[in-house]
């Protein structure tokens, strides 16, 4: 009985008995396996008593209970905890400021894809070098021209850089250094090629889209090296070559030795051995694929009767023997780039077509015209777009709001030209079977759609003549798109917002009045915060004003306003010019200022009632680019405030408003332009203005430079240039269209037609009262 009691109080017991035991064995293997090792201390490092033992320490952290050796032992047992005293952190020094690049791709090493050198020389940079500039510069992102020596005048809009030096070899090997230097870091492909080539330029730019970047290409015309001495082949020069930037890196470290050790006769011979000795890469016409075409024309061949199809599709085309040559042969390509353009588009628009027949609704999910984006879709109905009516005299939408004005200028050229595409587009749908003619239009309708572009919509009146001679008079509607184009962006000469502006403000008896209102906001916006700009006032006398100055100055007290300013700010000049004469002109007080400034001057011509701040100085600086571009700003107007603000009190401030002014079109007396520009556009003039000396009083700079300059005339909008209402004393002995524009300006500037028809509602309520 005890027995069988001691094996029931067991079998109760012992799975808590093993499951202790268990849990205890474990716990000890735990221990033993992750129990730190001891601190090696730097002696052991240094006397290299670290062995075997220490890397299993380190690497699988040895049990414990494998503990060797006594002294470790005996380490254990005399190990005392250490108190490590706290020391205060000290204060770091205050971060570097972190510099980061102007630009993304230069942070993120996004290299351009395709730089462009021409070889050229002195002789022909003025000729086959600027033929080769206005036949491919526009298509790539930079073109740069290498020659020996040059004339001090280079030849405009282009980029030169001169070695010093006639020697082929030595501009050879300065152009290669030149690009590693300045242009290896920022573009993957480089083509070199001699001034007497034409090359294809959008077809080196579809080439090297295909190419690899990791490539060591040296991609041309191989050519034997003469004499056969040497194994490989290098490019030819005379159809140009690319070389790939892996190439080039790869060749920088031996340029100097190619330098000293290779002897040639011909620069692209001696670049071919230098990249074959060092690099080991010989020059190819093909890769992966691809081909780098090229033709040899004949000397004085005719471009337009070359019929060959390696002709077609060739990207590079030598010797060009003149300018003359270069332009046909550029001609000659583009109609061919452009006649293949017209067939892919045909291509896509049939494809498209194929392809939505298929859809649910068939033809009908096609937008028209096809391939051009959709219409824009109006989310609420302030954003529907409204159509402008017309007929080819007269149009009913005009600026100032009259309801039809006349149809003349750039509208009156846009209408014929859609009315003649619209009847090009009948006669080829419909021709030979039926002829049409047009009789007259209708009603014409058009919009600006922001998304596709400007459509129309054509009620043609037409004479359809059958091929029997029948004829017959019917109305047909048309539809045509005017669909936006790619924007191109233009390369611009480097302009910089630092440079100084010179400002000229001319002064009459009338406006002196103006002058202390001026110079109050001019010192507040250029002399407080040191704007960057000199004022200059020129004081106008006629010859009556001009005999009494020593007794009665007209300009006295301008003169005591602009001794003060420069009292109160010394380090700030206003200088004044004094000119009699009877007849106020632009272009002879420019004439008198011009004379007393650099070349490099940069010029805004304003008046005493425009407010002038930085923002405008800013943009002045921005838009006029020397020997390129002279911006005539349209400054905002105010109202007559006695018309304005009828029976109100005046604002303070004026805001930019429909109410409170307009941008003033008829005025042209603000301009920025350099005095480089003005003095070059001046002499074109010479001849006119000697045959008739009233031509200076009769044109303004504005007509000036449109009339005698080849300058761009940028005229916009300038929301910055504010000008205060002020009445204009139109002078009758200027021209007559300067005498129009004044009038009309003053006439403008009143009030709008609301403000003025209010008046003359006041008026006759008051009347028949």
């Amino acid at each position: 009985m005890r027995f069988a009691a001691f094996v029931s109080v067991l079998r109760s017991l012992g799975p808590v008995v093993i499951g202790i035991s268990l849990g205890f064995t474990l716990s000890l293997l735990s221990v033993s396996w992750t129990e730190e090792t001891c601190y090696l201390g730097d002696a052991d490092i240094e006397d290299g008593s670290v062995g075997q033992e220490a890397l299993l320490l380190n690497g699988a952290r040895k049990p414990s209970s494998l503990a060797g050796s006594s002294n470790d032992v005996e380490s254990e047992e005399d190990f005392e905890p250490k108190i490590i005293p706290y020391k205060q952190v000290q204060q770091q020094s205050a971060p570097k400021k972190l510099i980061r690049a102007k630009y993304v791709s230069t942070e993120l090493g996004i290299r351009e894809r395709l730089f462009v050198g021409v070889l050229t020389s002195k002789n022909s940079l003025s000729t086959l070098g600027v033929a080769v500039n206005r036949t491919i510069s526009h298509h790539l992102d930079i073109t740069i021209f290498f020659t020996g020596t040059r004339n001090r005048k280079v030849p405009h809009g282009m980029f030169v850089v001169s070695h010093g030096d006639e020697r082929q070899i030595w501009n050879m090997y300065q152009t290669v250094k030149y690009l590693l230097e300045h242009y290896v870091h920022e573009y993957d492909w480089f083509y070199l090629v001699q001034d007497d080539a034409y090359t294809e330029a959008d077809r080196i730019k579809e080439l090297v889209e295909h190419l690899s970047v990791s490539r060591q290409l040296y991609m041309g015309r191989p050519e034997e090296f003469i004499g056969g001495e040497m194994e490989g082949k290098y490019c030819y020069g005379g159809y140009g070559f690319l070389l790939s930037r892996t190439l080039l890196l790869k060749l920088q470290p031996f340029l100097e030795n190619c330098r000293n050790d290779i002897l040639s006769a011909r620069p692209d011979e001696w670049l071919g051995r230098c990249i074959i000795d060092y690099t080991g890469t010989n020059c190819v016409s093909q890769h992966e694929g691809l081909h780098y075409y090229h033709y040899e024309l004949e000397k004085n061949s005719d471009p337009s009767k070359e019929a060959s199809e390696e002709f077609r599709r060739a990207l590079t085309v030598h010797p060009v023997s003149d300018p003359e040559q270069m332009y046909r042969l550029h001609r000659f390509f583009t109609e061919l780039e452009l006649q293949r353009t017209y067939e892919e588009i045909a291509k896509l628009q049939a494809e498209i077509k194929n392809v939505s027949v298929e859809a649910f609704d068939g033809n009908r999910t096609a937008q028209w015209p096809v391939g051009v984006t959709p219409p824009f879709e109006p989310k609420t109905r302030f954003e529907v777009l409204s159509w402008e009516h017309f007929t080819e005299e007269e149009i009913y939408s005009c600026v100032d709001a009259a309801p039809k004005c006349e149809l003349k200028g750039i509208d009156h050229v846009d209408v014929s030209d859609v009315i003649e595409v619209a009847l090009a587009e009948l006669n080829k749908k419909y021709m030979p079977v039926l002829h049409m003619k047009k009789q007259t239009l209708l009603n014409g309708y058009r919009r600006f759609d922001p998304i596709r572009g400007m459509e129309y919509m054509l009620d043609l009146q037409l004479e359809v003549v059958s091929q029997k001679g029948h004829s017959r008079s019917i109305t047909k509607r048309v539809h045509l798109v005017r669909p936006l184009s790619k924007i191109e962006i233009i390369p611009m000469p480097y302009v910089t917002e630092a440079t100084r502006v010179h400002i000229i403000i001319p002064l009459t008896t009338q406006l002196k009045n103006h002058v202390t209102h001026f110079l109050e906001v001019f010192a507040a916006n250029a002399f407080e915060t040191s704007e960057n700009a000199v004022l200059t006032f020129l004081f106008i006398y006629d010859p009556v004003e001009a005999q009494q100055v020593n007794q009665n100055d007209i300009f006295a007290s301008v003169k005591t306003q602009i001794t003060s300013l420069e009292r109160k700010y010394p380090t700030i000049k206003i200088p004044w010019i004094s000119v009699k004469t009877e007849t106020p002109s632009q272009i002879k007080f420019m004439d008198i200022i011009s004379k007393k400034h650099p070349v490099d001057t940069l010029f805004f011509l304003a008046t005493v009632n425009t407010n002038i701040n930085s923002e405008f100085l800013n943009r002045c600086r921005m838009n006029s680019i020397n020997n390129w571009q002279v911006f005539f700003p349209i400054h905002f107007q105010d109202y007559n405030p006695e018309v304005a603000y009828h029976n109100q009190p005046y604002p303070t401030t004026v805001d930019l408003i429909r109410d409170a002014g307009h941008f003033d079109r008829m005025s042209f007396d603000e301009a920025c332009f350099y005095n480089s520009d003005y003095m070059s556009t001046r002499t074109q003039m010479v001849a006119d203005v000697q045959e008739n000396e009233e031509i200076l009083e009769s044109l303004d700079i504005y007509e000036m430079f449109v009339k005698y300059s080849s300058l761009h005339v940028f005229r916009a909008t300038e929301p910055a240039l504010h000008q205060q209402y002020r009445y204009q004393h139109c002078n009758p002995r200027l021209s007559e269209e300067i005498y129009h524009r004044c009038v009309q300006s003053n006439l403008e500037s009143l009030g709008s037609r609301s403000q003025l028809a209010m008046l003359l509602f006041e008026q006759e309520q008051g009347n028949a009262t």
